[in-house]
């Protein structure tokens, strides 16, 4: 018996064993640092996660009293699948970066993380936010991606029951660590 990783984020047209054989995997590279934040349009995309568009609402509040970003804000309504193309060229149209959140559960944390270095590999800065919990699913797609050195910023499992003050304080502490993940660490 053989085992393997099932691969989530292949679609039907991309599958390894379509006519023409396999399909080639390609080394992916980080999107760019930028030098500020300001005026930027940042793109909040909640996966529809019980309290992940209040999370990302926190956190672009404090983005933008301090950062005077322009948010976005989007949703992805099947926390499991790949952003669709046209998500995916709106997104590039819309946006400067892109925060992704939240990964709570096995199979939005690796979507999460697929769709960051999807977005990544087209020029986007992004953010993937998930719960520590699942670090090792988020680790094992980035690697199935090309790029096992990809950033995830975690925090504490889990978020569902957060209250709103909760929430508040946890995207306060985010927001720093989104803006140095951007910026870099002196910022």
């Amino acid at each position: 018996m053989t085992a393997g990783i099932l691969d989530p984020t292949i679609s039907s047209t991309s599958r390894r064993d379509r006519p023409g054989g396999p399909v080639p995997t390609t080394q992916s590279v980080a999107a760019p640092q930028l030098g500020t934040l300001r005026g930027r349009r940042v793109g909040l995309l909640e996966n529809t996660k019980r309290n992940a568009a209040a999370l990302l609402d926190a956190l672009g509040a404090v983005l933008t009293n301090t950062d005077h970003v322009d948010l976005v804000r989007m949703t992805k309504q099947d926390f499991a699948m790949p952003l669709t193309e046209d998500v995916v060229d709106g997104i590039i149209r819309d946006c400067d970066v892109v925060v992704i959140g939240v990964g709570d559960c096995g199979s939005c944390s690796a979507a999460a993380v697929a769709d960051g270095i999807a977005l990544e590999q087209r020029g986007v800065p992004v953010a993937v936010l998930c719960t520590e919990a699942f670090e090792v699913t988020s680790r094992a797609m980035a690697g199935l991606k090309g790029r096992p050195d990809f950033p995830v910023l975690l925090m504490p499992h889990p978020i569902a029951n957060l209250t709103a003050r909760d929430l508040a304080e946890r995207g306060q502490t985010l927001a720093s660590r989104v803006r140095s993940h951007f910026l870099g660490p002196a910022a």
